[in-house]
Order: C-alpha cells, then structure tokens, then sequence
C-alpha cells in the first residue's frame, strides 16, 4: 500500500488573500457540463439516470456492477486533530481525484452530503474549497437532492406513529418506561434540544428534543444499507425504547418499516455531480463521525468503483475517528471493496492546537502557545502526530492487508 502525507498550509499573508478568488467567485465562473454528459463520461448512458435539474442526478442502484467494485481501487483521505473551523480532507479528496485523472486515472471522488447545520454555522459549506470543489456549491450545500429532508420526514414519521401507538394502546396497559427516539432537524437550535411534549388535551406527556439530522439513525441505515430490502431490515430493527417489562420496543412492532422504506427510497440511489474540472463526484449521505460512522454511503462507494479504476472517500474528524470507523463499520459491509491506500491531511491550524495553542477560527493566524502570533514550523518538526498516525494506521494496514501495487 501507499500511504501519503498531506500537508496543506493556509497562508496568513494578507496581501495575498486579498488577491485569491472566494469559492463562490471560482464556483460560478466554472462553466458546468451537463449531467448527462458526466454520466457518459463513467459510461454510464444518459437515459439510465435520474436528472435533478440540469447538473444534478440521481443513479439507480441497480447500475452497480459487483465484479467491476472488486477490480476498482479505494483511497480513504484522513485527518489528524481537526479543528472547527474544519482541516480540509474534502478539499484534499477533490484535489487528488483531480490529480489522478490529470495523469491518465479514471477517477472519481465519494462523499457525504452538508447538513444545514454546519453550513449556517462556523464550518460553513463542505462542497471544497478553491479550485477543489464540487459542483454546482450552493445546490449542494442547500437542500441538493432532498435526501436530508426524507431522512428528517422518514424519523418524524416513526415519532408521530410512536407517539400515536403508545396513546391507542395506554388503555391496555401498554407504556415504555424508557424513550430512546427523539426527533430531528437539519439546523442548529439549542432551544430544542430538550422539550416536553402531549401537553395540550388528552395527550401522553413526555419528555423528547429535537437531535440534528446527521444524527438521526436512519442516516446511519441509509449510509450503510446495500440494498431496499437490507434497508427495510435494518430499519425493523432499530429499537424505540425499553417497555414496562424491560423488553425492546422496535420499528417492526409498530409495523411500519415498509411506509418508511418508501419515503427513503429516493434517497437510497446515489447522487451525481461534477468537480470544478468535471470530474465525476458522487455525494450521497452525511452521518456525523462522532454519533456515527461518518462516511459516504456503501452505495455511492460501490456505484463509483463500478465505473472508475480509482475511488477517492473521506471519512469524518480525524483518523482516531471516522477513519478506524470506515474500517471497523462501513468497510466490513462489503470485504471486496479493499482499500489501496489512505492519505492522512494536516493542517498548521491542527499542528498549533496540538502543542497548546489557541483554536483559531477561520482567516485568522495561528498562534503560539504564548499566544503570539507568529508562522508555524513545518508540522514534521512541530509533532510526531503524522508518524504516530501512521504508525497506528498505516502499518497494521500495511501488515493486514499486504501490499497492492
């Protein structure tokens, strides 16, 4: 395997930011192809996919080629100690599927889709950055395709009908003297976080919140399902609550797991864009990384190794996090998709919270840990963060899975 280090510097000097481009400005001078003509490009024929507008579509499931994935190669882009303001591995997972198909690879890049949350919040988008993006951005980073939004739809769906049962059947005895599903919303709102509900007329009270919708479990069971009828298992099995006997309470005792298959069935197919030099970029699901695997979909990892030689993903924070996730989770969902090789990205933001300085947000400079300001030492000679990642990353992958040239 090879394993290479990124390490991606943002300059300080003021001067020369006033000169640099936003994303937005080099998102809307790119000009796009459309769909059809990216779909054609993986060999995929125009009539096959799904168009969402002019440069959006969804790709059946049935398009994925089994034998095709087991041939394909599979990089996972890392990182170490990510900070809010972000570290850049969809930038770095851009830029490298960029690179390779520069040098003749049919390449394409894998990723999750931005929730609203951290959009509207610090983080801002998670479409790339610079001349690295995904487009078209602001599609993308707003509500894309809607597979957010059936997610959002499909788990306040099981809380009404929740809801609902444990009021038709309270005169029989039945309760859950624990609730472990909640709702959610794709924005950040603190003053939903814990709310009590059933307070107007015969209602049952208790007590819920509202959760983000990244966090929900049916973006998990999206993002890892390979099929409809996995998907439908998997959601029959997610336990509500505990009842007053100590049993688990599941979907499949309300019966609905079929109704809610349906409203997910849409945003079961992968979605298909393009970069800023029309290379192929499959984004699909968005769980977060510390509730969850956060990974891009099994799925969209799958369709985009049957039609390309390489497959760039990333997983979610940094390598102690969503990367042994990958492996641990999404990766065993399908053994024949093995990973060639793991790009670990660093950041000299990253470098400066590791040896005891400040978390700066973004377009600020690093500082020390006497809190000056100054410009940061090449990260090999800050820390040994990249060797001890490697250390405990890529070797034993190394050692596991042998070398594939």
């Amino acid at each position: 395997m090879n394993y290479r280090y990124f390490c991606a510097h943002k300059s300080t000097n003021n001067k020369l930011s006033s000169t640099m481009k936003t994303d937005i400005q080099i998102a809307r001078e790119c000009e796009l192809k459309p769909i059809g003509d990216i779909a054609a490009q993986l060999g995929i024929a125009p009539e096959d996919i799904e168009p969402y507008g002019r440069y959006m579509a969804k790709v059946p499931v049935s398009l994925i080629d089994e034998e095709k994935v087991k041939q394909s190669r599979l990089i996972l882009v890392t990182a170490i100690s990510p900070t809010k303001a972000g570290i850049g591995k969809t930038t770095v997972s851009i830029g490298l599927t960029l690179g390779l198909n520069k040098i003749g690879k049919k390449a394409a890049v894998a990723l999750r889709e931005p929730s609203l949350g951290p959009c509207f919040g610090i983080k801002g988008g998670a479409a790339g950055g610079g001349y690295a993006q995904v487009l078209p951005m602001e599609k993308i980073n707003l509500h894309f395709t809607g597979d957010f939004h059936a997610v959002t739809s499909a788990h306040n769906t099981i809380s009404a009908l929740l809801d609902n049962y444990i009021y038709q059947h309270r005169k029989d005895g039945f309760s859950l003297r624990e609730i472990y599903w909640k709702r959610v919303l794709d924005v950040n709102d603190r003053a939903l976080r814990n709310v009590v509900t059933g307070l107007r007329g015969d209602g049952v009270v208790s007590e819920t919140g509202f959760d983000i919708t990244p966090a929900s479990e049916l973006m998990a069971i999206l993002c890892l399902a390979t099929s409809e009828e996995d998907l439908q298992r998997r959601i029959e099995n997610i336990v509500l609550g505990i009842t007053a006997d100590g049993k688990p309470f599941r979907v499949s005792d309300l019966g609905v797991a079929g109704a809610i298959t349906v409203l997910l069935r849409d945003a079961l197919s992968p979605n298909l864009v393009q970069t800023t030099e029309h290379t192929p970029a499959f984004i699909h699901g968005g769980p977060f990384a510390n509730i969850a695997h956060g990974c891009s979909s099994v799925l969209a990892t799958k369709m985009a190794m049957s039609y390309c030689d390489y497959v760039v993903t990333e997983a979610g924070f940094g390598a102690d996090l969503g990367a042994e996730k990958f492996f641990d989770i999404k990766w065993p969902q399908d053994w024949s998709a093995t990973p060639t090789g793991s790009d670990c990205c660093d950041h000299t933001r990253a470098e400066d919270a590791r040896r005891g300085g400040s978390r700066p947000h973004q377009g600020t400079q690093c500082r020390g840990a006497e809190g000056r300001s100054e410009e940061p030492e090449p990260p090999y000679q800050q820390h040994a963060g990249l060797r001890a990642a490697r250390h405990r990353y890529a070797e034993p992958l190394r050692l596991r899975f042998g070398r594939r040239d």
